[in-house]
This record gives C-alpha cells, structure tokens and sequence, in this order.
C-alpha cells in the first residue's frame, strides 16, 4: 500500500470523536487515509466529511475538514492517503 501525506490533523473534539484536517492535498467521501502519530495509528475510510459545517464530497488543498473518526488523534498527527 502506497501512502501520500495530504494534510495533518489541526484539532481533535474527544466528545464527539471528530477531528478536523489541514489538507495539504484533494481528499473525497470514499478515499482510506492514515492518521499516524507518536501514539495515533488509525486507517479508515471517508464515509462523509464536512467543509465550514457544510457536507461536502471532495475537498483541495487548503481546505480544513471535519471528518468522523474511530479513536483519538491528536494535533499534528500526519494524514495519509492510501493509495
């Protein structure tokens, strides 16, 4: 599996276990990413995410998304798309 940074992880909301990511790179609903961390090691797939509170299907460089996760990551984790 081939992995390309696209961003990294600008907050992270415990309570409802959303994070929001600064891409650096495009992201869509369906593309696996990477979170990777001193002690953050996640894979999943996009399933939705969210632009300013609004959904969104794809999104670009510059853009700061909010996306649903499986367990906790913290600032600065780097994001990987999986390719």
């Amino acid at each position: 599996m081939d992995e390309k940074q696209i961003g990294t992880v600008d907050h992270f909301f415990g309570n409802i276990s959303v994070s929001m990511i600064k891409l650096t790179d495009s992201l869509k609903v369906g593309d696996k990413i990477h979170i990777k961390g001193n002690t953050s090691d996640l894979t999943q797939d996009i399933l939705s995410m969210q632009i300013n509170r609004v959904p969104a299907q794809e999104a670009k460089a510059g853009d700061i998304i909010s996306i649903k996760v499986d367990q906790k990551v913290r600032k600065d984790d780097a994001v990987y798309k999986v390719e």
